[in-house]
């Protein structure tokens, strides 16, 4: 075909077989996978919230907002014009329309304003939905959930904050929480000096006479999105390290003493602004005991180790669908490339790792609405939350470099959403503790509380289905697993610590096999037990044995995508 064309004098050549943009696509009801865990899982009544978010979440102005939020990012100001401070940061139009999306759907309260059957199942479905467009501004959305699972330790704060905190209004004004409809928490524990070693935080709080009072001052290395209307800090106070709550504005009115030095110059992650602060004698309310600051903010950090394993989730079902859509409209070597035997591995290769991924995260997630009805459930949540979150980040990374491989250069560039969704992979394993720090969590919480081995193994025994490679490895799993949970009770922690990585990866496959033989679909729950757990595979993606059924695990994806019209008839005109 001749692809050039003579117009007013001059050459030019005409664009064909190229995908057209990834627009008017229901990210909701596109997702097999997510829709039927819904369901599943009792968070049906939130399907029409679902269909109505995962539809505007795929309109042209939604994606628009999040290249917008990311290319003009936030701007610090210190101070005003006459030298007074200011600490104020600015945000890009966009930056608040996803905000704001995000608050009205109830992404940052769902499961404390509606606790009912799988509130906690329909937030991360949104949340996974909400990623695939743009994660940075999750961040505070994120550290706000998760902020009230802490207050509610202390009754009169959770009295004085949660009706904003939980209101569906989203005001960015910067002004007292008093005189605003909506207010956002964000978090400060890290320090230059310690970093995930918060026991060496040197940040002090001094008590103001008897009262739950305290001024703090100090510095925190990582203050998340200090545009946030307070936040969840840890500091030592005369009992040891202890957690208060540090609004920006004082309760008679005043800027609190809480002093933003710059913004981090971030890989990714690039719309939401991440700081460095110092407190001069900030005022700051304690939240529960002196002396137990890690008590106290544990349950907000589950809750971020929540999102990070379902954000995860997100960035790799957002990957495998560019890559399936790109594939169906582009035309190399004599055909379309989604039709190609060694792409049709690649692709399926990747479907099998992302719908492993979604069924774990929102495992996870029910696991959160189940945990106060049972003791048994309450140990899953423990341990499954390490494991989760620990095996979904790593797993983002490699699986959303291997999709914007095949993308080729069209997913090299800035103007597809590929370079976004790598950047921001690799902070999933560094928000709320590092890979080390995850899986060593894991071995305490199996010295600590041994039950919540059994919950564990007892849960992955449910998917036994007669397939041997999976009961074979499963019992290798729970032999390694109680072999050196016993090692850590027995005070004979140092050879487990070496091993505290494999251990939980193995964990986290097993459970993710036993889901998929549980739920998944039988070639990709095939596929996934021949290669991830039988050996069957290579190091990298697109090494799935010539048995499983390609054609039928990329139709999970492309079935639910859109085809450009006409698009058949002009490769023929090609070809």
């Amino acid at each position: 075909m001749n692809s050039l064309k003579v117009s007013h004098g001059k050459i030019a050549h005409e664009v064909f077989n190229q995908p057209p943009p990834l627009t008017g696509l229901n990210l909701y009801l596109a997702d097999t996978t997510l829709t039927e865990v819904v369901e599943r899982e009792e968070a049906g009544w939130a399907d029409g919230r679902l269909r109505e978010l995962g539809r505007r979440l795929g309109t042209e102005e939604v994606q628009r907002w999040g290249f917008e939020a990311n290319e003009n990012e936030p701007v610090l100001h210190t101070h005003d014009r006459f030298g007074n401070r200011r600490d104020e940061v600015e945000f890009h139009p966009s930056w608040h329309n996803l905000m704001r999306t995000s608050v009205e759907n109830g992404l940052h309260s769902l499961p404390w304003a509606e606790p009912r059957k799988g509130a906690n199942v329909a937030r991360a479905a949104m949340l996974l939905l909400t990623t695939q467009n743009e994660a940075g501004h999750t961040c505070p959305v994120s550290m706000t959930f998760a902020a009230v699972a802490a207050l509610r330790a202390e009754p009169g704060l959770a009295a004085e904050w949660e009706p904003r905190i939980l209101a569906t209004n989203y005001d960015p004004r910067f002004r007292p929480v008093t005189e605003k409809s909506g207010a956002l928490i964000g978090m400060g524990m890290t320090e230059k000096q310690g970093g995930s070693d918060v026991r060496a935080n040197t940040t002090r709080a001094e008590q103001i006479g008897n009262s739950r009072e305290y001024l703090i001052s100090g510095h925190k290395w990582f203050c998340s999105a200090p545009m946030c209307d307070a936040f969840l800090i840890l500091a030592q106070a005369p009992k040891g390290l202890s957690c208060f709550l540090l609004p920006r504005w004082t309760p008679a009115g005043e800027r609190n003493a809480f002093h933003i030095q710059r913004l981090k110059q971030k890989m990714g992650n690039r719309s939401n602004a991440s700081s460095e602060v110092e407190f001069a004698g900030a005022w700051a309310s304690l939240v529960g005991e002196e002396g137990r600051g890690v008590h106290a903010i544990i349950e907000m950090v589950n809750c971020t180790r929540l999102d990070c394993a379902v954000g995860a989730a997100g960035l790799m079902r957002a990957a495998v669908v560019q890559a399936v859509h790109h594939a169906r409209h582009r035309m190399a070597f004599g055909k379309p490339l989604i039709e190609q035997p060694l792409m049709q591995n690649v692709l399926a290769d990747l479907i099998v790792e992302s719908e492993a991924a979604t069924l774990l995260a929102l495992r996870l997630a029910s696991s959160f609405d189940l945990k106060h009805s049972s003791e048994e459930q309450r140990r899953f949540a423990r341990i499954a939350t390490a494991i989760s979150k620990y095996w979904l980040s790593k797993r983002a990374l490699s699986h959303v470099g291997e999709a914007l491989e095949c993308l080729g250069g069209n997913g090299y560039v800035e103007e597809s959403i590929m370079p976004r969704l790598y950047r921001e992979a690799p902070l999933y394993s560094i928000w709320e503790g590092s890979g080390n720090v995850i899986c060593l969590d894991v071995l305490r919480a199996f010295a600590k509380d041994p039950g919540t081995l059994d919950a564990l193994v007892r849960e992955i025994r449910l998917g036994a289905r007669g397939v041997p490679r999976f009961e074979d490895f499963m019992e290798a799993v729970e032999g390694s697993l109680r072999k050196h949970a016993r090692l850590m009770t027995e005070g004979r922690g140092s050879e487990s610590e070496k091993e505290a990585r494999r251990l939980t990866e193995n964990a986290a496959v097993a459970l993710q096999a036993s889901l998929l033989l549980r739920y998944g679909p039988p070639a990709v729950a095939e596929a996934f037990c021949a290669t991830r757990i039988g050996g069957d595979g290579g190091h990298t993606y697109g090494t799935l044995p010539a048995e499983p059924g390609f054609e039928q695990i990329v139709a999970r994806v492309s079935a639910n995508l859109p085809m450009s019209a006409g698009i058949e008839a002009r490769r023929e005109e090609w070809l």
